[in-house]
């Protein structure tokens, strides 16, 4: 597929709408395993459940928009950089937070401010901070009005 210079709304929407789904969800499965009596094995469970979910919903988030152009992108520490960084980490590191010598990624202005070598380990409010602000980002840049 080509690069993409911008999505229409409705597309935007229906990304935004299947994240939101998933969150839900796992909102749904976390409130059950707390109200549950004796719940400590149950708790742990979810933690280490938490962090491989939301790994994984960063990837379900950045491919329906993953041929994004540079150009409208930028280089700069934006949330769209920002999964994209994620992301590769995520598929070519081992988890662990890379940066790359085409985007300037800084830490301190990033989203969730998951440090070049540090191990990604998102919860589920990094998660929804990270989505929320890519959506709101992506059409910033790439929804026509």
């Amino acid at each position: 597929m080509l690069g993409r210079k911008d999505y229409p709304q409705d597309e935007v929407d229906r990304g935004r709408s299947a994240i939101e789904r998933q969150l839900a969800a796992y909102d749904d499965l976390a409130t059950a395993v707390r109200d549950t009596a004796g719940a400590e094995k149950a708790q742990s469970a979810l933690a280490e459940f938490e962090t491989r979910l939301f790994a994984a919903l960063v990837l379900a988030l950045d491919r329906p928009f993953v041929h994004r152009l540079r150009g409208v992108t930028g280089k700069d520490s934006n949330p769209l950089n920002e999964v994209e960084l994620i992301c590769d980490s995520l598929m070519n590191n081992d988890g662990v937070m890379r940066g790359t010598n085409v985007i300037r990624y800084v830490p301190e202005q990033s989203v969730v401010g998951i440090a070049v070598g540090e191990q990604i380990q998102l919860t589920a409010a990094d998660f929804t901070r990270l989505s929320t602000a890519f959506f709101a980002e992506l059409e910033r840049r790439f929804v026509q009005s």
